[in-house]
């Protein structure tokens, strides 16, 4: 089979590199692509929120399916576009991708199907903003509506912070047009926990739990990043407790959206708060998450070319597929300001020695300049390592983040602590 690969990401790198790997698999490409994902497959420029000319590309290729790396596209309608000309793919309408595209729609669906989640209310003004504030109290999650690339969450532990935060979302001036309308929710304590499914609208296969790190800095400090690392270990969540996740939050939801005519096919993320009344729905996500599919598919084993096919055939098999003992961890190397304001065009060095350790290097926001390795986007590089347990795997990725460098570089020293404290 031949499959395309739509994304240009650290996801869409590990997505495109394990599709290369299935013995199912003769070809894969991808488009737009990054300079280190055109050392494992062919990348071919195009513009992938165009579904237009996704499906063209598909067509001109004659692949046997297509996956969806980001949410852009998908909430611009690109399975819409291939599904009209029957070509496979895996990815949620552009309807049922509205669980990601709009917190307020996501939240609004979670609440009809009694799908548990925290108290939260809709503002469009400032004065709803106070109004909302002093009803809640803090410490208190403000969300934009719309795709603000991770950066579209604030969590305030004052009210001073809180109402100035707010203002600035609403007026355009932290995400654009995506904070004019904001949730102001409830603040959950617990543990946070990445979940994924895929599903053809029916049938699911689970994914490992993951857990993200979405603070910039160290001690889970500073400003809301796309995600800074993330590692894959079974103790992150029991037996018992996904088939709870599964029961009360993943199936009803599954089946609220086939009951509303737009049956979900494709990934399915579900971002959990683990609190003392069980797992509570924080947001939903469209697609895989970036950094979780890194650790999530280098821990993967068996033929995911034919899972993915089977999918979007609409006849998901999820024993194509298992799963490896031990961990993966996944350290993000970023630009320094991330997720401010910072400078392209660094040069890095030490990715094939970083590779030459037995970790995997996925490259995010990488460029080709005159033949060398240049910086491009906020989040770099995301570097996958695996072990028999976490504290392995997470010295194999720092062991080859060690050998990496560009100017300003900036990582998290401390991805997987949590994981290695619930361990002892």
């Amino acid at each position: 089979m031949k499959a395309l690969v739509i994304g240009g990401g650290g996801r869409e790198h590990a997505l495109a590199w394990k599709l290369s790997q299935a013995p199912s698999i003769e070809a894969v490409y991808a488009s737009p692509g990054n300079a280190g994902i055109a050392l494992d497959v062919s990348c071919i420029p195009g513009v992938a929120n165009d579904p237009a000319e996704m499906a063209a590309l598909a067509e001109t290729l004659g692949v046997d399916f297509t996956v969806v790396g980001p949410e852009a596209p998908l909430v611009a309608g690109v399975v819409d576009a291939f599904r009209a000309k029957g070509l496979p793919i895996v990815g949620p309408t552009q309807a049922a991708a509205q669980l990601e595209a709009s917190k307020v729609f996501c939240k609004r669906f979670l609440e009809e199907f009694h799908i548990p989640t925290a108290a939260a209310e809709t503002v469009e003004t400032v004065e709803e903003l106070d109004a909302a504030l002093d009803r809640i109290g803090v410490p208190v999650a403000l969300k934009a509506d719309g795709l603000a690339a991770g950066k579209g969450v604030i969590l305030a532990d004052d009210l001073e912070t809180a109402k100035a935060e707010g203002r600035r979302l609403l007026s355009g001036e932290a995400v654009g047009a995506a904070g004019q309308r904001l949730l102001v929710e409830q603040f959950l304590v617990g543990r946070e926990v990445s979940f994924i499914v895929l599903s053809d609208g029916r049938s699911t296969f689970e994914f490992r739990a993951t857990q993200d790190h979405k603070a910039a800095f160290d001690g889970d400090k500073g400003p809301n990043t796309g995600g800074m690392g993330a590692y894959c270990v079974d103790s992150i969540l029991s037996d018992d407790l996904r088939k709870v996740v599964m029961d009360t939050i993943i199936e009803p939801s599954l089946a609220g959206m086939r009951s509303r005519g737009a049956a979900f096919q494709g990934f399915l993320y579900c971002g959990l708060m683990m609190t003392d009344d069980g797992p509570q729905v924080l947001e939903y996500n469209a697609r895989m998450g970036d950094p979780e599919t890194q650790p999530l598919l280098y821990r993967m084993n068996g033929d995911f070319g034919e899972l993915l096919a089977s999918a979007a055939r609409g006849a998901l098999d999820p024993s194509l597929v298992g799963w490896s003992d031990g961990a993966t961890a996944c350290v993000v190397m970023a630009s320094g300001g991330y997720p401010g304001e910072y400078e392209k065009g660094k040069l890095i060095t030490g990715v094939a020695q970083a590779n030459a350790t037995g970790a995997k290097v996925f490259h995010a926001g990488t460029m080709l300049r005159e033949g060398k390795l240049v910086t491009s986007g906020g989040r770099v590089l995301g570097v996958t390592a695996a072990g028999p347990d976490l504290a392995a795997a997470l010295s194999g990725a720092y062991r080859a983040v060690e050998k990496i460098s560009f100017d300003g570089v900036q990582y998290r020293s401390d991805i997987g602590s949590k994981g290695l404290a619930q361990k002892s």
